[in-house]
């Protein structure tokens, strides 16, 4: 993203007047250091689950699955 248009940018999405699309999103994440779903995420203990588990080794997020899985039960 140009930063001459940038901030006109982003205040066209804040404002709703325009959505970005996935590499725009894919991009913004980078820059704000978070996962590209948590723009997806319905609140704020959803994003914030996000940004954890985003962190995790894959190792580590097979037993957070396996501990969710046993929390359900």
């Amino acid at each position: 993203m140009d930063a001459s248009s940038a901030s006109g940018r982003m205040n066209h999405y804040e404002k709703g007047r325009h959505v970005p699309d996935v590499d725009i999103l894919r991009k913004i994440a980078e820059e704000l250091n978070v996962p590209l779903n948590y723009f997806f995420c319905e609140d704020d203990l959803s994003a914030e689950l996000a940004c954890l588990v985003s962190k995790l080794d894959d190792e580590s997020k097979q037993h957070l699955i396996l501990e969710l899985k046993k929390l359900k039960e």
